[in-house]
């Protein structure tokens, strides 16, 4: 059992304290629109997906996913999204790794996020959370940056990545109820070379950006697939990760 919330509370304690698994994985989605074709879900759906096969693979803990995150980009142009503030995100994201070390132990916690605009505030919480917990450790990730691999495939038709081949043929995988192809709507990516970054209403009409209509549900298998390996190896490694060895300084010397 590596799911935090289908546990019972001993169940958990024996994991950590017992089993010595102190390392846990925390997926941070959104609620947003995704264009007339995707589920305003696809951002969690995907991060508690890929999440949750690793983890189950490598037997780490898989903390409940949190559905809300900073969509402010979104705006309220389209119908569906609803958001956090920056500073509230990294407050909550503060106060789950919070009671995560102090009440239960876990010592190392990776972030990982199914939408862009977390990043700040993941980033801000890390900041945080390293100064108040010395002893423990802390990464983030979002699901397109956990290997080179992984962002070729987010990124095969837009680097600006929205309700795209990639989160539309991986839905279609997952859950095809949740997406309905025959009103997908190709928009090209406008920002390639920009120097400015825009919101949502800026660069698309629809909250598209990419060619949804070439998704399908074996390319999304193959996505999913490729990346959950990919996961399944970064665990791994750090897993085994020890602190690194701080060398002795030099004096007037190359190091």
């Amino acid at each position: 059992m590596t799911s935090w919330a289908k546990s019972t509370g001993p169940q958990v304690g024996d994991a950590i304290k017992g089993k010595g698994r102190t390392i846990a994985v925390l997926p941070i989605g959104a609620t947003e629109q995704h264009g007339p074709h995707l589920a305003t879900g696809t951002d969690t759906m995907l991060a508690e997906a890929i999440c949750a096969e690793a983890c189950r693979r490598r037997n780490v803990l898989l903390l409940p996913s949190i559905p809300y995150g900073c969509s402010f980009g979104h705006s309220d142009a389209w119908p569906g999204t609803l958001s956090l503030s920056p500073e509230t995100l990294t407050a909550v994201l503060c106060e789950i790794a919070s009671w995560a070390i102090k009440a239960n132990g876990i010592d190392r916690l990776i972030f990982i996020s199914g939408h862009a605009t977390n990043g700040p505030s993941i980033e801000s919480a890390i900041l945080r959370l390293r100064y108040e917990f010395p002893e423990a450790r802390f990464a983030t990730r979002g699901l397109w940056e956990i290997s080179a691999e992984a962002l070729r495939l987010y990124t095969l038709d837009a680097a600006d990545i929205h309700a795209n081949i990639a989160e539309t043929s991986m839905v279609l995988a997952l859950d095809p109820e949740c997406v309905e192809m025959d009103k997908a709507e190709d928009v090209e990516d406008v920002t390639i070379g920009l120097v400015w970054r825009y919101a949502m209403p800026a660069v698309t009409k629809n909250g598209v950006v990419g060619r949804p209509s070439e998704s399908s549900a074996s390319l999304g298998r193959e996505m999913l697939d490729a990346i959950i390996g990919d996961f399944e190896k970064l665990l791994e490694q750090a897993e085994h990760e020890d602190w690194p060895e701080i060398p002795e300084p030099v004096k007037g010397g190359k190091v």
